[in-house]
């Protein structure tokens, strides 16, 4: 741990977001101290230790604030304070300082395009159209014939437009009804939710993960958005195809260009306090990408985004390759934030499942994968234990969007169940309750102390990993090549101060021999955790979900 914390303390400048590792923790589901059956912020506090174990740079507090949970805490009712399901402020201060002195940075969900509708400011916003607060949530007026006024659609089902009959008005909801969109066009708004930013900038917080940060702004002209013409070359999607939101080019909903000058604001804030960071999510479909470059660009916007391109069901060479050069390509002048899993979507060694693969040895090769990316990384809890998607009953089920998109769509309920740290503990470790959501025996099975210490187990192979990716400058913030392969191999360079390491990987579960350039020499072999191909007169021969590593001349 004091070699972790003195590497860490290296990294303590400005720029320690630059290739960061992040550990994602959904605190309901991480760890219960109370026995409610609910994580608390105290459980974060206690698992802390764990997390700094992996070899992380920080962690992304999903969000623990005050709100009626409608959306699991996507709907706040109260920015400054904490939900007393997860605690109080001074449990937070408490997890904090832990964070701190274990060498983790701590990084929030702020989540300011929508508040809860049990808000003090939208129950005053619909109590009248004369309201002090009146024009701080999107309101307007019906059809003649009484139909709302757009065809913009709720990424949850339906139209994104709920009536008020006190107001007789339709206001505006992008996610469910119990959510409505604020008004950024209102500065009055912009001001309340930048103090409410200042407020956590106060307590200490090193960075924000900024949810849905291309929705802050809609088309204040109300203009119908466009059929969406597909394009099957694109990596990511706003929505499954069961969703008809994905049917739409959403030109006027999302992703305007006024959101610019406000996230020149936000950062203009942080910038005040030195040494903070954020991370939008960019969920824009075919141009997500583009969004990101326009975010990051510059030192004025955000430090960093992620999008949905790796969050999809295909971990191919050709995938890959495609999001890393298309990456490459637009985002010239900002950093990239990668992810394999987070709480909004199958686990990853249930989405990529590859016929005859072996689940274990496929979460190794995953996380080698993405560590060795350009760019910083994102993991989501339990990941680093292989956890597979839980297979939940309708019954069960507690998020909005599964429920109502069943059968088609099961929702984001099998990926976020419970943590687990004991194998023969019922709960896993997780509560001496009832779990909110339940514990599946497939992953108690895969618990902590079932990997703790173990040769080759996935928790061992993801401390071994990310600790190759801290010892190698190239893998931090280092430039990346592509190199021509075949389809089923993707092989790249990555290269910083004279260091050129040559990264190949072998993505299908048959063997493969890679010949080499003659202009790729490999120099040595590096040991990379967990694989151990041969090479021979500049020729790798890999296993099935094989990986080599080497340095060039």
């Amino acid at each position: 741990m004091k070699g972790r914390r003195m590497a860490i303390e290296a990294r303590q400048g400005d720029d320690w977001w630059r290739g960061a590792v992040i550990y994602q923790v959904y605190p309901r589901s991480f760890q219960d101290t109370d026995g409610d059956g609910v994580g608390d912020l105290r459980g974060v506090t206690r698992r802390l230790s764990h997390i700094a174990s992996l070899g992380v740079d920080a962690i992304w507090l999903s969000p623990f604030f005050t709100s009626p949970q409608a959306d699991m805490g996507y709907d706040v009712s109260d920015y400054c304070d904490v939900d007393p399901m997860f605690g109080t402020l001074d449990d937070f201060d408490e997890m904090l300082a832990e964070a701190h002195r274990l060498g983790l940075k701590v990084i929030i969900d702020q989540v300011i395009s929508h508040t809860s509708d049990r808000h003090p400011w939208f129950v005053e916003s619909r109590s009248s159209r004369t309201n002090a607060k009146a024009d701080w949530y999107v309101w307007a007026d019906p059809k003649p014939d009484g139909a709302a006024p757009n065809n913009w659609l709720s990424v949850f089902g339906g139209p994104a437009w709920e009536w008020d009959g006190v107001r007789r008005q339709y206001y505006l909801h992008n996610f469910l009804t119990s959510q409505p969109d604020l008004n950024f066009h209102n500065l009055e708004v912009q001001e309340a939710l930048l103090s409410t930013v200042r407020f956590w900038l106060e307590r200490g917080v090193d960075g924000f993960r900024l949810d849905t940060v291309n929705y802050y702004f809609h088309d204040d002209q109300l203009r119908d958005n466009p059929p969406l013409v597909p394009d099957p070359d694109a990596t990511s999607r706003d929505a499954p195809d069961v969703n008809p939101y994905g049917m739409q080019n959403h030109l006027y909903d999302k992703s305007r260009p006024e959101n610019i000058a406000f996230l020149r604001r936000l950062r203009a804030l942080l910038d005040e306090y030195g040494g903070r960071a954020t991370v939008g999510e960019v969920g824009d479909g075919a141009r997500s990408l583009k969004t990101v470059a326009a975010y990051t660009s510059g030192s004025d916007k955000l430090n960093m985004c992620y999008t949905f391109d790796l969050l999809g069901p295909a971990f191919t060479a050709s995938h890959i390759r495609r999001c890393v050069e298309s990456s490459q390509a637009t985002v010239t002048d900002g950093w990239v934030c990668w992810a394999l899993s987070n709480h909004d979507v199958m686990r990853h060694v249930s989405r990529f499942a590859l016929p005859g693969a072996d689940r274990e040895r496929l979460a190794r090769l995953a996380i080698s994968v993405l560590a060795t990316l350009r760019g910083s990384i994102c993991l989501y809890q339990g990941e680093e234990l292989g956890l597979p998607e839980a297979e939940l009953a309708l019954e069960e089920l507690r998020d909005p969007y599964g429920i109502r998109f069943w059968p088609a769509f099961k929702g984001r309920d099998g990926c976020r169940t419970p943590m687990v740290w004991e194998r023969k503990h019922p709960t896993g470790g997780f509560s001496s309750g009832i779990p909110w959501l339940p514990v599946r025996d497939e992953q108690r099975l895969l618990a902590v102390d079932s990997q703790e210490g173990v040769a080759g187990s996935v928790l061992e192979h993801y401390r071994r990993t990310l600790a190759f990716r801290r010892a190698h400058g190239a893998l931090i913030d280092g430039e990346m090549s592509i190199l021509a392969s075949n389809r089923d191999v993707l092989a790249f360079v990555r290269e910083k101060d004279g260091e050129r390491l040559l990264f190949v990987f072998n993505l299908t579960t048959e063997p493969q021999e890679v010949h080499l350039s003659s202009a790729t020499t490999v120099a040595e072999a590096l040991p990379m955790p967990g694989f151990a191909p041969e090479i021979s007169d500049n020729v790798i021969m890999l296993d099935g979900l094989d990986a080599f590593c080497g340095r060039l001349r």
